[in-house]
């Protein structure tokens, strides 16, 4: 979102989603659901798993090291049909793909960071997976505590998954993206400006029934109408056709969405993606944990928006850096909120995994519509039990 200071003006933002049935979806789908099965037996198991996707073939590949026995083919094509690519009809079939695997062992050299912490020498504690920087964020737009413009748009894209999936809308196909951008005065969110919907869908079909449909059945059952007005602009399959699709239309890859996966493009991103990654992957844990950070804090009302990066040292536990970045919205000095972070929240590694119990099959039913604000999967990232803690601690230490 804008800078630092807080803006006097009026300015758009807009955000995007897409369905699972899009090529990169798919691709981070299988990823997470192979990481799923792994964990099902393994849960100390290391997996860096990556997915490309193009017209009738899979190519699974990666650094996995595990004592599960998983079929990664068959964990693949029950991924691709489940998304609703399971007829040769759509140019895409889970069914007869051919699945490409190519995976080997995580390399000793990382394993050897990631079982040790040369930081507190403590064996039972482990360092990160890797170097870099994770980004976490929080606003007041929503009751969730994420920006409108994303939360909006995720919907649209669930619910085009929902009316197809149960029948009311049944010739639409898996692919789909949505759009929302919203207008803001002085920093505050004030309107809807404009939603754009795509969706893929048969070719027996009038393009006159796909627009009223998609209105009436995902747009308006989606989008408040207090927050939309005349002057709203709605673009539904704007190019007309969209028939082809999937990985018939496009290819795929693991993590080519992180933005779709994170905050809209509001607040930065470290650049590490999520998808077929173990919690000991930094960008996975650590970046689930500065959203903890950044919405406690929020929820806590020591700030409006809220921006927390965290940086790693592989092998090292404890956070290199901490940052934050309350664009100008704080209502406690800002040296109250690093204080509050350092006494409420434990960023280690270990910490995060065992705090948030992240060893377990969890990542599937993540890998489409977002990562953060999904409070309908009971996520302890998204808790915010413990703003009141923060809240009343603020409240006794600012000088």
């Amino acid at each position: 979102m804008p800078g630092k200071e807080k803006m006097s003006k009026k300015y758009y933002f807009t955000s995007e989603s897409v369905t699972e049935g899009h090529p990169d979806k798919i691709c981070d789908r299988i990823s997470d659901s192979i990481l799923d099965a792994i964990l099902e037996q393994d849960k100390y198991a290391r997996v860096a798993c990556e997915t490309t996707i193009t017209t009738g073939v899979v190519h699974i590949m990666g650094e996995i090291t595990t004592s599960a026995n998983v079929d990664y083919a068959k964990i693949a094509r029950k991924a691709i049909n489940d998304v609703g690519y399971n007829d040769p009809s759509m140019g895409f079939d889970g069914n007869s793909c051919a699945v490409i695997v190519s995976v080997d062992n995580q390399s000793a050299d990382i394993a050897m960071g990631v079982d040790r912490s040369d930081a507190l020498n403590d064996a039972e504690k482990i360092g990160a997976g890797d170097q870099g920087m994770m980004f976490g964020y929080a606003c007041d737009d929503t009751p969730e505590l994420m920006p409108i413009t994303i939360s909006l748009a995720h919907k649209l894209a669930k619910q085009l998954a929902n009316v197809r999936k149960d029948g009311t809308l049944p010739y639409l196909r898996p692919d789909g993206k949505t759009q929302v951008t919203a207008e803001y005065q002085d920093g505050e969110f004030k309107r809807i400006d404009a939603i754009v919907v795509s969706s893929q869908h048969s070719d027996n079909v009038s393009m006159e029934k796909i627009r009223s449909d998609i209105k009436e059945y995902v747009i308006e059952s989606v989008i408040p109408q207090d927050i939309i007005d005349k002057q709203t602009k709605i673009y539904i399959n704007p190019t007309g056709r969209f028939v082809i699709g999937g990985p018939a239309g496009d290819s795929g890859l693991t993590g080519r969405k992180i933005i779709v996966d994170t905050y809209g493009g509001v607040g930065r991103h470290g650049g590490g993606c999520f998808s077929g990654k173990d919690p000991t992957k930094v960008d996975r844990s650590a970046a689930y944990a500065a959203r903890y950070v950044s919405k406690n804090i929020v929820a806590a009302g020591l700030a409006k928006r809220c921006e927390v990066q965290l940086a790693y040292a592989i092998g090292v536990a404890r956070p290199v850096s901490v940052f934050i970045e309350t664009f100008g919205t704080e209502t406690v000095p800002l040296d109250t909120i690093y204080k509050a972070v350092d006494s409420f929240f434990d960023l280690r590694p270990s910490s995060i995994i065992n705090s948030f119990d992240l060893c377990r099959p969890i990542y599937t039913a993540l890998s489409s519509y977002g990562h953060m604000g999904r409070e309908e999967l009971n996520l302890p990232w998204e808790n915010t039990q413990i703003s009141e803690k923060i809240r009343k601690w603020a409240k006794e230490n600012v000088k």
